[in-house]
């Protein structure tokens, strides 16, 4: 059974989820169809999308390949337009390339609204639950800094239930008001790039900690950084090109937690330094702790 993650309105998000938006997997046609029914075949029942990933389409026919049923898998898709003309029908768009309304809609980052405008926005996407158009669809966001959290908490009477955002020990730090928010409206943490610790910062001074965990356990250091996260309440988005790593990270879904020891060590460690990989993402009007990098 899928780990899962109970959202603010009662639904369970699995919380281990495949992107297929990066590792040559953007725009990949056949690629992202036939892997996605791999990883769906494997147990990993969240395929996490979007408009701008160009998957949509292959999405849909991961899960025609791969033999579940729609009920059996959570499809997180984001939307990229801007005015409620574009998103009503960016969002019909979507569910026809989908084959069917995604489980959880996010606004892509704070600047696909118009300046200004991100409550508006908010009010944009509530009125394609109520009208049918997002029926059961849960509504989110990513790569929201404070500010923006809090200008659609003003004007939302459907509450985001998740926000996507870059997310793993070096970014703690600098993500503590936009965390303290999650907690405060019951927003569920969604971490894409939780492997940047050794994927793209290798050598950092987490590294002989996950070193000496991984091997107490006998894993790697991504499965101890992957456990981590989604002990963290998180959903972890992470993504494999290959068929064997895709069923090895199936088997997160059985494996057994981290002390609480090590998951304190990870923190406290991480906590040190500041990395953000995805630069282009929460720094604007944000500005980073005063931290070394680690390297």
């Amino acid at each position: 059974m899928p780990r899962t993650i109970r959202l603010s309105d009662g639904k369970q998000i699995p919380a281990l989820a495949w992107g297929n938006g990066s590792s040559g997997l953007l725009a990949s046609g056949e690629m992202a169809s036939s892997l996605g029914a791999i990883v769906l075949r494997a147990g990993i029942t969240h395929i996490d999308t979007a408009q701008g990933y160009h998957t949509e389409a292959e999405t849909g026919e991961s899960l025609k390949a791969s033999g579940l049923s729609r009920g059996d898998v959570w499809i997180t898709t984001k939307d990229t337009k801007t005015t409620a003309e574009d998103v009503k029908r960016s969002v019909e768009e979507s569910i026809a390339r989908l084959g069917s309304i995604p489980d959880l809609l996010l606004i892509h980052n704070p600047f696909v609204p118009e300046h200004g405008k991100i409550g508006e926005f908010w009010t944009y996407l509530e009125a394609l639950v109520h009208d049918g158009t997002l029926k059961g669809c849960s509504l989110g966001f990513s790569n929201f800094r404070p500010k923006d959290i809090e200008e659609v908490m003003k004007v939302a009477t459907i509450k985001p239930v998740c926000h996507q955002l870059e997310y793993h020990p070096y970014v703690l730090t600098h993500l503590e008001p936009v965390l303290a928010l999650h907690d405060k409206y019951g927003i569920v943490t969604e971490a894409y790039g939780p492997l940047t610790p050794i994927l793209r910062h290798p050598g950092g001074p987490l590294k002989p900690v996950l070193d000496k965990i991984s091997q107490r356990l006998g894993v790697d250091a991504g499965t101890v950084l992957l456990l981590w996260t989604m002990q963290k309440g998180a959903v972890a988005v992470t993504t494999s090109t290959k068929p064997d790593n895709i069923k090895k990270l199936a088997t997160l879904n059985a494996m057994e937690g981290l002390s609480q020891e090590d998951m304190e060590e990870i923190e406290r460690v991480g906590k040190t330094v500041h990395f953000r990989h995805y630069k282009e993402h929460m720094t604007k009007d944000f500005p980073s702790p005063d931290l070394p990098d680690g390297k």
